[in-house]
């Protein structure tokens, strides 16, 4: 069966990417394959993680001459571009900063998974990432927040909820702290939202090789029967 190749978005260390990585290598990933990495942070060590596992990455730091609109979606259409020349099927947001924007939403529809730390819808959308999230978590007196992957659409973190993992807010507990108990959990539902995808997208793949065409009519006209038999009749006389 045909692999379904992954690009993974990153802009910070890559611990989620690691995730990832080790699923494929445990062959838990499948039918996935890892096969780029982009990032919109130059320094990002996620980066240098691929470079070592031989997969090919991309860099490019959105232009802050841009007003953030045209920013936005010139590093999208830069995004897409690299996922169609290199044959993408999934892409992955594993902690990538960045806001898709324009045609890689509609292209990609379906096919585009985030990773945020928090219970969706709660503590989504502009501006709601890292430690902004954890804070506001701890300031509402939450018993409970986790992490939650889901498909990307045009809004903030609004596309539909594939997984959710859950940990318990302690009270004596920090943003810092509280952000380590959920990484593992985010490390979990990355990998189990990944495989899932591609198993999804692969299924859908097999299921349109496999369908028969239908014909473009079933019925002939009686006026293509009266041709048809008009021409068979001057066959003949030609005989």
């Amino acid at each position: 069966m045909s692999k379904i190749d992954i690009m993974v978005l990153v802009s910070g260390g890559g611990s989620n990417f690691q995730a990832l990585y080790d699923a494929e290598i445990a062959g838990k990933l499948r039918p996935g394959r890892l096969a780029l990495a982009v990032s919109d942070r130059p320094g990002a060590y996620a980066l240098e993680r691929a470079k070592r596992w031989g997969i090919p990455v991309y860099v490019q730091e959105p232009d802050k001459r841009l007003p953030k609109g045209e920013r936005r979606e010139e590093l999208s259409d830069w995004i897409l571009r690299i996922a169609r020349d290199n044959g993408i099927g999934l892409i992955v947001m594993a902690g990538f900063l960045s806001i898709l924007t324009g045609k890689i939403i509609r292209c990609y529809a379906g096919r585009i998974i985030n990773l945020h730390p928090s219970l969706l819808p709660k503590y989504g959308g502009n501006g709601m990432y890292g430690e902004r999230v954890h804070r506001a978590v701890l300031d509402a007196g939450e018993t409970e927040s986790g992490c939650t992957v889901h498909l990307v659409n045009a809004g903030t973190d609004t596309g539909s909820i594939l997984l959710q993992r859950r940990v318990p807010v302690l009270k004596w507990d920090t943003p810092g702290i509280l952000a380590e108990r959920i990484h593992g959990e985010e490390r979990i539902a990355i990998v189990e939202a990944t495989a899932m995808m591609a198993g999804r997208l692969q299924k859908r793949l097999l299921d349109q090789a496999n369908r028969v065409p239908e014909p473009l009519c079933l019925e002939i006209s009686p006026y293509r029967e009266s041709v048809e038999k008009d021409k068979d009749d001057n066959r003949k006389e030609k005989r």
